[in-house]
């Protein structure tokens, strides 16, 4: 398995930290791979998914998104940061004539791919695992310190076992999101996977998705799979469905 660090700078200028994973056979096609929102590229589903993935041919970038893991600059600007650190990645990818085919988004990342993907021509495919269907549902699991946080002002928060410090422009940014009319307007093929047990992100995200994308779309349940992919299994069995998929949509030299 070839892991190469791949760094590039984002919008903000700052050094964003990633690794390309691109398996031992031939790279038929790219793709850039989203975290979840608080994790990092190294987390079990990026990890496992962006090299299993590439083990089927579809080299991926995971990467950490600003202010997480060992990226540059201050976490908290809401999904706008997040969509814009997705593009320059893709371009970052391109000017090394690896451009991306694919973009894959676990959970929070799924709504920065959804959203990314209408600033890349070059984006053929879109899927998307635990995403949920509108960005305001993040704030559901934050509390209401945050929303009532004066302007300007910070306040501490405790997402997933860490303190993270945000402010009234991360709500502002998260609640400005229409990501209803981007998935209306994605004009990608689009695959949505998503386990009927999350408790984390609900299964009628998955149905809002769906329902509200146009064709050509799909939709895979993750059985038994917990929201962060712990089981290694249920990552190789998304990457393995995502590439059978995605070979359909994206321009694949033929293996001879």
């Amino acid at each position: 398995m070839a892991s190469t660090d791949f760094n590039f700078i984002n919008a903000a200028g700052r050094k964003l930290s990633g690794v390309l994973e691109s398996g031992q056979d031939q790279v038929r096609a790219w793709a850039v791979f989203a975290h979840c929102f608080t994790c990092d590229k190294t987390s079990l589903a990026a990890t496992h998914l962006s090299r299993a993935l590439a083990e089927r041919g579809i080299g991926t970038l995971r990467f950490d998104l600003t202010g997480l893991g060992e990226s540059e600059g201050a976490f908290g600007k809401g999904l706008s940061g997040d969509i814009q650190d997705v593009v320059c990645a893709a371009q970052a990818m391109a000017r090394m004539d690896m451009a991306p085919q694919l973009l894959v988004g676990h959970s929070f990342g799924g709504a920065a791919v959804l959203a990314a993907a209408g600033e890349l021509e070059m984006i053929k495919a879109v899927a998307v695992i635990g995403a949920p269907f509108d960005a305001e549902h993040l704030l559901t699991h934050i509390g209401p310190t945050l929303e009532a946080a004066p302007e300007g002002d910070t306040v501490l928060v405790e997402i997933g076992g860490r303190t993270f410090e945000l402010g009234a422009d991360f709500v502002r940014d998260i609640c400005g999101q229409n990501q209803k009319a981007r998935i209306e307007d994605l004009g990608r093929a689009l695959l949505v996977l998503h386990s009927p047990t999350d408790d984390v992100v609900s299964i009628d995200n998955a149905a809002g998705i769906f329902l509200t994308a146009r064709h050509p779309k799909s939709f895979v349940s993750l059985d038994r799979a917990n929201h962060l992919l712990t089981d290694k299994a249920d990552s190789h069995y998304a990457a393995s469905v995502i590439a059978v998929w995605a070979d359909r949509y994206l321009d694949l030299p033929q293996i001879r």
